[in-house]
């Protein structure tokens, strides 16, 4: 009896010291990556009659046919492949619900079960915002579209896109994500500057709301600004400072040293332009999910080599001429740590 009560003894401690692998694995720090990426007009190939779309069908202008819409699924998908299946995916230049399905439904992505978020937004060409995320790790519990209502002082008979919100639980953190693509650079830098001030200055308010509520709210910003990290509507409107951490922000820019290096996610001719950016809250540099490095996302496959301007990201279409490439833009992503 007394051996037996020793051996009882002896494995009732070491089976108590003992871990369950998930148990193991929460103690882990864990990576994981947020990306965005503007997808460069990536449009059905039906007319739809409220939208300026017409060149994109088989009978239109850029001849846009089913062969070359599943070659840009499928060469986009083949970059979300390799940027690791981001858990949090924001898009723009998408046309409507239906591209978004069939991206998410591509074969090399389907089993990472990627659900879709997507408003039809006031674009005159009907190209919109939207946001792809793995049902497994990601719950929906709000979304909406902020619309842009331009004053007439800043400008008239203008519509652009709605910033599109959601808020949802990630591994058990509540976020708060916005998508954002600006009004674009046409006319000039000055001449179209108050547009972007002033959806940034929308998007301010929503912020100011939610932080004011919660001081430790995970606020995830990203979008193509068509502005730099160091711009007026970026830094002085939208409040966002570099990724410094010594420095106290309002909102912390994590592109914005790609930025400072002559880094890019766009080239117009020989210059590179930070425009894809993401910005995230003070909590989500020190909280349980901590932002920790962005990071612009790059292979030779994406690259066209410009005789004149050297490489830059190979676009779909220039004009009415269709050069087969995956988009104009590279993606840009955030690593985080959990």
């Amino acid at each position: 009896m007394k051996y037996a009560s020793l051996l009882l003894l002896f494995f009732g401690l070491t089976f108590s010291n003992c871990k369950t692998p998930s148990t193991a694995s929460n103690s882990t720090p864990q990576t994981v990556r947020f990306a965005f990426y503007n997808v460069e007009n990536l449009f059905d190939i039906y007319d739809d009659p409220k939208t300026r779309d017409e060149e994109f069908t088989p009978t239109g202008k850029k001849e846009w046919t089913e062969e070359r819409y599943q070659k840009k699924l499928d060469q986009l998908s083949t970059v979300i492949v390799d940027l690791k299946f981001p858990e949090i995916l924001g898009v723009c230049e998408v046309e409507n619900e239906k591209v978004l399905l069939d991206f998410a439904a591509n074969q090399k992505l389907v089993d990472k079960n990627y659900q879709i978020v997507h408003f039809d937004s006031p674009d005159k060409r009907g190209i919109d915002n939207g946001l792809l995320y793995q049902k497994a790790h990601f719950t929906v519990l709000e979304k909406k579209a902020i619309p842009i209502d331009f004053p007439k002082e800043v400008v008239e008979n203008y519509t652009t896109r709605d910033i599109l919100y959601v808020k949802g639980n990630y591994r058990g953190e509540v976020l708060h994500i916005f998508i954002n693509h600006w009004p674009s650079r046409r006319g000039g830098l000055k001449k179209s500057e108050p547009k972007r001030v002033f959806v940034a200055s929308q998007l301010r308010k929503k912020t100011d709301m939610i932080l004011a509520a919660d001081p430790k709210a995970n606020i995830l910003i990203m979008g193509d600004l068509n502005d730099e990290t160091d711009n007026n509507s970026v830094v002085k409107i939208l409040g966002a400072g570099a990724s410094d951490l010594s420095k106290k922000h309002y909102l912390y820019n994590f592109t914005q040293p790609l930025d400072a290096a002559g880094e890019g996610s766009y080239r117009y001719k020989s210059d590179w332009n930070m425009l894809d950016q993401i910005i995230v809250s003070p909590n989500l540099t020190t909280g349980k999910l901590r932002a920790a490095k962005a990071n612009i996302f790059q292979a030779d496959y994406l690259n066209y080599e410009d005789k004149k301007f050297g490489t830059r990201p190979n676009k779909t279409y220039g004009g009415p001429n269709y050069y087969g490439g995956t988009s104009d833009h590279y993606p840009v992503y955030l690593e985080l740590v959990y």
